[in-house]
């Protein structure tokens, strides 16, 4: 959901003289398109016309209230998320070789010790992880359970 920013002016009082506008509507019409106009370039979108009231002071200790028209304006604000530019990172220079750790190029071996273990249909889990530790266990004592009979 977009968020806004918005621009309250005072509405003008006064019409503008200009070649060819002789009425007072026509000058106050010229004097509000004026206005409308500016704000329109730079980016503030026209919402609505408003009659609101203002309390101001008479006197020492008087007040009175006043009526002021104001312009709303509305602009769609930068979104945080639109600000965040990610950084890539560069490819690995050989890209064809998946990557593997340590553990994994150990826990590997050479081909004869992939032969020399018996298939216990479980793949090897790393050492610190209880259930796949507890898992290998049982599987050891299914295959010798397996081949005592």
């Amino acid at each position: 959901m977009p968020r806004y920013k918005y621009k309250v002016v005072p509405a003008p009082q006064k019409g503008v003289k200009a070649k060819g506008m002789r009425t007072p509507e026509a000058r106050f019409s010229l004097a509000l398109q004026g206005l409308m106009n500016d704000l329109a370039a730079e980016g503030w979108e026209y919402q609505r016309a408003e009659t609101l009231p203002s309390t101001e002071r008479a006197g020492l200790t008087g007040s009175t209230t006043e009526w002021r028209n104001v312009l709303v304006f509305r602009r769609v604000a930068a979104a945080d998320a639109d600000d965040f530019r990610p950084e890539r990172l560069p490819a690995p220079a050989d890209s064809a070789m998946p990557l593997q750790t340590a553990t994994e190029i150990a826990q590997e071996g050479t081909p004869e010790q992939a032969l020399e273990q018996p298939s216990n249909d479980l793949e090897d889990t790393t050492e610190n992880d209880s259930i796949g530790a507890s898992l290998s266990q049982l599987a050891a004592k299914r295959n010798a359970v397996k081949s005592a009979d």
